[in-house]
């Protein structure tokens, strides 16, 4: 018997570097520094598309979205989630809510949150209200702590549609 809802988790962490853009959650936040990476380096919407993917049983975004392929580089990350909601839906699966945790020494998130979310529910057709977006800092402990990169943790709940 098939489950009427699964979980996925997903996690992506990215170094930060000096005259990145810094995209999270699919919003543009003013600093200094951004992630670096193949594409615009969204942690959020990779942990978010990854947690999409684990939920329905797909493969991960590495094997969807390889960064060895050149067409890909810059890519907005929304077009990762956008395809991980598709998938899921071909599936069978709605998304019920998502939990997502960024963190971050830098730059400060939390002035951002609503707008995050309004652009996760936008991406996952979902009210904002199934959306939360927590922000913390690693306490100066690892290399996120130190200011030297930025991650995230997301939880997916699906259901049969």
């Amino acid at each position: 018997m098939q489950a009427p809802f699964r979980v996925g988790l997903g996690y992506d962490i990215h170094r930060l570097v000096p005259g990145r853009r810094c995209v999270l959650a699919g919003v543009e936040i003013p600093s200094e520094v951004g992630p670096e990476g193949h594409s615009d380096a969204d942690v959020a919407l990779h942990a978010v598309a990854d947690a999409l993917l684990g939920a329905a049983g797909l493969p991960d975004i590495g094997q969807l979205f390889p960064n060895t392929d050149p067409s890909l580089a810059g890519m907005d990350s929304a077009r990762i989630v956008d395809r991980a909601v598709r998938e899921a839906r071909a599936l069978g699966w709605q998304v019920g809510n998502l939990d997502l945790t960024l963190l971050a020494e830098r730059p400060k998130i939390v002035r951002h949150v609503p707008a995050m979310k309004a652009r996760l529910a936008q991406l996952l057709g979902v009210e904002v209200a199934q959306v939360g977006v927590k922000a913390t800092t690693s306490e100066g402990l690892d290399a996120v702590g130190e200011g030297r990169g930025i991650a995230c943790h997301a939880v997916v709940l699906l259901f049969r549609a």
